[in-house]
């Protein structure tokens, strides 16, 4: 097993859209996988967990063994026939396990069975990650800027419109705040670092980002880079309200239906939308109080019974009052701790972009 092929761990296999062939178990698989890969097990999971007892009370022999009696026979040929089949799409994949040890050159014997050859890579999922983890490290060190601004002024729009924008909401499929989850399933730290890390291997100069906290939804920033962000220039929009709520109204209410509604249909959908809303709306309590949530409660139930007959803009009478008595003085009260000439620049939306794309241009 020793004379089989190797790759190197580089990250260049990841920005280059490489397929990769996860051979672990799903369990391992679902807490975090490399950008690209598909999940084809040696084992599943039950069978990983007996093989891993064997490895304890009795060494790597005995396990070894163990595992060629639970994935022999058919249940063999099933399993290579999947990775056949794969490679059959994508010719040039790589496979990999947690190390690139047993797992991953026992898959590689097998496939040579099949008259296959493909490397696994060296040192695994393990390797790739830390070279993932070692890029947004050196990336705080790179030149960052941050947009900052009041809820609904479009920062989010703003990064995206960069060739060196890093839309952190998007690695953590989350906007951010109480109302931000996304309607589809929030990606593991391991995941949500890796697609940070992912995206900044194309970008080795200046690198541009939403102010956000620590904490996006249920990701939170690696400690180098959140030291990087609040040390960083920031430069800050500002919107007129009617602005700032049209596009939240926007975020909030017309994008959500649409996810909802194309991933779980009319009905369900907007069963969903509803719940989550009126839940987001609840976990408020303690910042609004309970006489001002009943009031923005009553406002959200009349919204939606509006939207069903048509009027997703009747959502504004409790959008305007959620943006001027919640986000506005919280959101102020975080910019007010920043010193004046922490900001770069301070103007609408189109004047920031016009500034950001300048100071990107300067940083090269």
């Amino acid at each position: 097993m020793s004379e089989l092929p190797l790759a190197e761990p580089d990250p260049t296999l990841l920005s280059e859209g490489r397929r990769l062939i996860d051979v672990r178990a799903p369990v391992e698989f679902a807490q975090g996988a490399l950008p690209g890969a598909v999940n084809l097990p040696l084992m599943d999971d039950e069978e990983r967990r007996r093989v891993g007892i064997e490895y304890k009370q009795r060494g790597q022999e005995a396990a070894i063994a163990l595992g060629e009696r639970l994935v022999g026979g058919e249940l063999k040929a099933a399993r290579v026939a999947a990775w056949t089949a794969e490679l059959e799409r994508h010719p040039d994949a790589i496979v990999y396990c947690f190390r690139g040890g047993l797992r991953s050159q026992i898959a590689q014997r097998w496939l040579g069975e099949a008259g296959i050859d493909r490397p696994r890579i060296r040192g695994g999922w393990k390797a790739m990650r830390q070279a993932l983890c070692a890029r947004i490290d050196a990336a705080a060190e790179q030149p960052l800027l941050v947009v900052g601004g009041l809820t609904g002024c479009a920062k989010t729009d703003l990064v995206l419109a960069l060739d060196n924008g890093l839309d952190l909401e998007g690695c953590a499929r989350h906007k951010g705040s109480a109302f931000g989850r996304h309607p589809l399933q929030a990606p593991s730290q391991i995941d949500f670092e890796h697609a940070m890390g992912l995206r900044l291997l194309a970008l080795p100069g200046s690198v541009v980002i939403e102010d956000e906290s620590r904490h996006i939804g249920g990701s939170n920033l690696p400690q180098a880079f959140w030291e990087g962000m609040r040390r960083a220039p920031r430069v800050r929009v500002e919107m007129p309200l009617d602005w700032r709520l049209a596009q939240i109204h926007r975020d909030y209410i017309e994008e959500l239906w649409a996810v909802y509604r194309g991933q779980f249909g009319e009905w369900l959908g907007w069963a969903l939308m509803r719940k989550q809303l009126e839940g987001a709306l609840s976990r408020l309590r303690k910042r609004l109080g309970s006489a001002r949530l009943a009031r923005l409660q009553r406002l959200q139930a009349l919204a939606f019974r509006e939207h069903e007959r048509g009027n997703s803009q009747a959502h504004e009478a409790w959008l305007a009052p959620l943006l001027t008595e919640y986000y506005d003085p919280m959101y102020r009260y975080q910019l007010e701790k920043h010193e004046p000439g922490h900001f770069l620049h301070v103007g609408d939306w189109d004047s920031c972009l016009v500034f950001v794309r300048e100071w990107s241009r300067e940083q090269r």
